[in-house]
């Protein structure tokens, strides 16, 4: 698939109201493809809700759990590229209730790939969305997409399965899929508030301490979402390369970043000198974990295109904006 022909695709994307879904489907359109969404809700609150994207795209209603409406997405719509996005993304939730993130993340993996296993003659590519949380706690750092997969925590479990899944998808059946681990994907559009950067931003804009549930010192990746949708893009256009199909690739920055840090540049940015709230109340996370990319810019040359600074800039003036709307918070 060459760069830039989207316009003659037909592509589903699944999560299609999530922070990495509503930016893809928004570059997607921008591309000429025909957008198929499969949403389980309509979620007002979601950018591709609030911005009209739902208007220029073919809604499937469904759950990933629902085999029928997956078919109905996939051979009704007759799409010939998935993007599997959707999944249950909160470890807290998974932690209090694992059997719910397992049917979201496991089945809800298994169910789609096997449609596009029946459905070969249509699916040329598929795009699966992993995590860095799918290598558990590893020894070493940064994470390398030969390291094995061993999540312990019911979240880090659910993405281990789903990449193994796909993975076992290609080597069986030959399926054209690839998988994207990313670090913690940050930008505007984002309104779990429990994650570090939107809540973030909302207690400064608010004039209240930003509360860490951590004690501050855990280190992550945080990759701008747009950086996110354009690595999707090019696994999809360069899937059909050899070393590319069965093959699972890191997206990450290469600049691990402390909780407190993070929040200190935040702060900078929206010029607040107040304190975060030191909970440390967070339990069963990993310490450190951060990525290499080295594999993604040799082979498919990608490159995070925007800094930290720039990313939290315009992620700032997007919950400047939408925070001051009578809907947004």
């Amino acid at each position: 698939m060459k760069p830039g022909s989207w316009s003659q695709r037909r592509a589903l994307v699944t999560g299609a109201t999530g922070l990495i879904g509503s930016w893809l489907v928004k570059e997607l359109l921008a591309r000429g493809a025909h957008v198929v969404a499969l949403v389980m809700d309509d979620d007002p609150q979601s950018q591709f809700f609030r911005d009209g994207d739902y208007r220029r795209t073919t809604v499937v209603t469904g759950r990933l759990e629902d085999l029928a409406a997956l078919q109905r997405a996939v051979n009704v719509q007759e799409v010939d590229t998935v993007f599997h996005l959707g999944a249950q993304t909160l470890v807290g939730p998974a932690a209090r209730a694992p059997w719910e993130t397992f049917e979201s993340n496991i089945r809800g993996t298994y169910n789609l790939l096997e449609v596009c296993r029946l459905n070969s003659g249509l699916v040329r590519r598929v795009v699966v969305a992993s995590s860095d949380k799918a290598y558990g706690e590893q020894p070493r750092l940064p994470y390398l997409e030969t390291m094995p997969l061993e999540g312990r925590q019911p979240y880090e479990v659910s993405k281990s399965c789903a990449d193994l899944l796909a993975q076992s998808y290609f080597r069986t059946y030959r399926l054209p899929v690839a998988i994207a681990r990313c670090g913690n994907v940050y930008g505007g559009g984002d309104l779990n508030w429990s994650r570090i950067v939107p809540g973030t931003i909302r207690s400064l804009l608010r004039g209240e301490r930003p509360v860490l549930r951590s004690d501050g010192t855990h280190k992550r990746d945080y990759v701008f979402v747009k950086d996110v949708v354009q690595a999707y893009l090019l696994l999809a256009e360069k899937l059909e390369r050899r070393g590319v199909a069965g093959e699972s690739f890191n997206f990450g920055p290469n600049r691990p970043l402390s909780v407190l840090a993070l929040v200190a540049a935040i702060s900078r940015l929206l010029g607040s000198r107040l304190k975060p709230d030191i909970r440390d109340s967070a339990r069963g996370e990993i310490l450190s974990q951060y990525l290499s990319s080295a594999k993604a810019a040799r082979l498919l040359g990608w490159r995070p295109a925007y800094s930290l600074e720039d990313g939290l800039r315009q992620t700032i003036a997007w919950y400047r904006t939408r925070l001051a709307q009578p809907r947004g918070g």
